[in-house]
């Protein structure tokens, strides 16, 4: 097979952009490390079959490698992750890949909505300048029509519930742990916990589905804080953040799911501060990871014990996960919105979309469309 005519400057800034070294690289590629070095240095050229697993090891377009210069690489919404004085972290290429993945489907969207004729959404923005966390609360609660919390049921029930008001006011909530639909690329819990694009038209809530579930209630609720806020952003979720949209984030989400007044004369000063989580979780309809959180966030218990703790629950997960299979959400309304997939299947069966190009926007095979729409969509 004869050499590929790429850029050696191109291989270098794929691996970097990817994280790798020479070394780790080589060994993916099952290749020498002066092979590898020696196609960056441009004193050899890769076979065309080479250099295309060298875009797949690395996670970029095969085409790049045959680009001038590298493209912009920027980041489209900010990077709210920051924390206290510490230097900004890097963003791997599988936040990125993810990133431009739900944006493309959110630029559909939003066309979708704009040749439909629909209205902005209402709550895009409404907090803009409130920096009393008590006032955005009340608010949300009044837009979703839910009491400060539930009366039955457990905090799975409450996320699901959470999930179906908030599309109802036209928010797309999409939530996965993967890139795509590949499972080898898990995404990082410690890089990130969810983002929020706050358009007008179009507004969209990720959540990072590899994170331990019971932490993703918070997340919903910090991210549609960002939405009410009119500020994207990329979170990690840390309480010692000190970024001004994060720490009022946190405050709303901590107070609309376990409100403060009615929280601190049912927390209890025992040996084991962890002896009030089940009930207290309980209480509320929340999990014990949220409870946890709160006590943290009122400073009943120490930051270094909360910290421990989300260690070992977030250990305890990914053991679980080792043992029983990768538990990835596979249906698709909940990756990729269920008021998205509506919206697809809808223009595909009526032919103004194309069944291929449904298919790249959540991932149903066109042999399977109809009958997707029918039993999970109710179309």
């Amino acid at each position: 097979m004869g050499q590929a005519l790429i850029n050696a400057d191109m291989l270098s800034w794929a691996r970097e952009r990817a994280g790798l070294s020479i070394a780790m690289l080589a060994e993916k590629l099952q290749q020498p490390e002066d092979k590898v070095a020696a196609w960056e240095a441009g004193e050899a050229r890769p076979t065309f079959r080479q250099a295309q697993q060298f875009a797949q090891q690395v996670h970029a377009p095969f085409g790049y490698l045959f680009l001038r210069q590298p493209p912009e690489d920027d980041l489209p919404i900010p990077d709210l992750r920051t924390v206290g004085d510490h230097a900004p972290r890097g963003i791997s290429v599988d936040l990125k890949d993810v990133l431009r993945d739900v944006l493309r489907r959110q630029v559909w969207y939003r066309d979708y909505q704009i040749a439909m004729d629909e209205s902005a959404v209402a709550v895009v923005g409404r907090a803009k300048g409130v920096m009393a966390a008590a006032v955005i609360v009340t608010d949300m609660r009044e837009w979703l029509e839910v009491p400060p919390h539930p009366d039955r049921g457990n905090w799975e029930a409450y996320f699901r519930d959470l999930v179906q008001r908030i599309e109802r006011l036209g928010i797309l909530v999409m939530r996965s742990g993967i890139v795509g639909n590949n499972t080898r690329r898990v995404l990082s819990v410690e890089e990130f916990r969810g983002f929020a694009i706050a358009d007008p038209v179009a507004p969209v809530i990720f959540i990072n589905a590899a994170d331990v579930p019971e932490a993703r209630l918070f997340t919903l609720v910090h991210e549609l804080a960002h939405i009410w806020l009119g500020e994207s952003g990329i979170s990690d979720g840390d309480p010692a953040n000190r970024r001004r949209t994060e720490k009022l984030c946190n405050e709303v989400a901590a107070e609309f799911l376990v409100p403060e007044a009615e929280f601190l004369p049912l927390w209890q000063e025992v040996e084991d501060w962890k002896a009030n989580l089940a009930p207290l979780a309980a209480h509320f309809h929340v999990s014990q990871w949220v409870i946890a959180r709160r006590a943290q966030e009122l400073e009943l218990i120490a930051e270094h014990d909360y910290r421990r703790y989300v260690v070992n629950r977030l250990e305890a997960y990914r053991n679980r996960e080792e043992r029983g299979g990768a538990s990835f959400d596979r249906v698709v309304p909940g990756r990729v919105s269920k008021r998205l997939a509506q919206a697809v299947a809808s223009e595909a069966m009526s032919g103004r979309l194309l069944l291929r190009d449904a298919y790249r926007l959540i991932g149903v095979r066109p042999h399977r469309l109809k009958t997707f729409a029918r039993k999970e969509l109710g179309l």
